[in-house]
């Protein structure tokens, strides 16, 4: 396990692309690659069916720029993401007050999503979308 200050990382809890152009995603991830996805509404694929991350997911820009902004466009003064990542914390709280602490403005904190994800999300340097999330369905049960 990963260490941020008091606030341990305690997996990755999911990543993938923010989609633009969702035919082309499509036809790579779907039908190039043969990657079983369940689709939701709005176009948002997902799987936990691949090793390496709890899950793997086609997130389109708009849906991305709803979640942080409530808004399906992308604010123009802000990089527009090229990709999500999402890391599993034993504290949401502690580790988006710590960050914000070194500097990193959030552009969600400490939120209940309507699926029981807590998540706060912030911009890297390249423009990643990270997440700090509380994810209960994807924690050992023992």
């Amino acid at each position: 396990m990963q260490a941020l200050g008091k606030t341990r990382i305690l997996f990755i809890a999911g990543f993938g692309p923010i989609v633009r152009d969702a035919d082309a995603s499509r036809k790579l991830y779907v039908e190039a690659l043969k990657i079983p996805f369940k689709e939701e509404s709005g176009g948002y694929l997902h799987t936990s069916a691949l090793q390496g991350a709890k899950a793997f997911a086609l997130w389109p820009l708009s849906q991305a720029a709803e979640s942080c902004f409530g808004s399906p466009t992308w604010p123009s003064n802000l990089p527009v993401p090229h990709a999500w990542l999402e890391f599993d914390v034993d504290s949401v709280e502690s580790a988006t007050a710590e960050l914000e602490s070194k500097g990193y403005p959030m552009l969600v904190k400490n939120r209940k999503e309507p699926w029981g994800q807590t998540v706060s999300r912030f911009l890297d340097s390249d423009g990643l979308l990270i997440g700090l999330t509380f994810t209960p369905w994807m924690r050992d049960k023992s």
